[in-house]
């Protein structure tokens, strides 16, 4: 009988090692921290992104300083561009957005309910927060849903869960809600 406990005990611990290969987290231990209200700033171009209805439509999101004024800045894959100025509430947060200041959001076309989906707007591949100077490696985002990095020339297909069409690694992903067009965007 103990002979066969020993079995079963080895032929568990043989089968736990086999199925925790090469895994990758689906979700990135980066912090991110974004909270945008839309139902306050109705910003169109972020809506595009967020609205279920419409998958296919990702939006890059990241904040600049004008004139001493914080905006959120907006730029979907479909040509449009705005900037949303803080709000008190905003300006109140403390943001992270992203490894350099850029998220990519948007719902995939390829899943039935469609998923919600936010990536680091940084190529994993060639990006490297640690060096210094920090050089950015952004995406740019075509209409069909395709993020290019123009250092590798790499390719990731949003609609897919950032999956790289030619091999490296996958798009950051961090976890986000929308709460429609004209609600609540959260990324952590």
């Amino acid at each position: 009988m103990n002979s066969l406990k020993t079995y079963l005990l080895l032929l568990c611990v043989l089968l736990l090692n086999i199925g925790c290969g090469d895994t990758e987290n689906e979700y990135s231990n980066i912090r991110c921290y974004v909270v945008f209200n839309n139902a306050t700033h109705l910003d169109a171009t972020l809506a595009s992104a967020m609205n279920p209805s419409a998958p296919g439509i990702y939006c890059k999101v990241s904040t600049t300083f004008n004139a001493g004024v914080n905006y959120f800045a907006f730029r979907n894959n479909q040509g449009q561009e705005s900037l949303s100025k803080f709000d008190a509430e905003d300006a109140r947060r403390s943001l992270t957005i992203g490894l350099n200041n850029g998220i990519i959001v948007g719902f995939s076309n390829l899943t039935q309910p469609a998923t919600f989906y936010a990536f680091d707007a940084e190529c994993p591949n060639c990006f490297d927060p640690a060096a210094v100077p920090v050089k950015s490696k952004p995406l740019e985002v075509s209409t069909s849903g395709i993020a290019t990095c123009k250092a590798c020339n790499r390719q990731y297909t949003l609609n897919n869960g950032g999956m790289p069409n030619d091999g490296g690694k996958k798009l950051t992903r961090y976890h986000a809600t929308s709460t429609g067009p004209y609600g609540m965007l959260s990324v952590q």
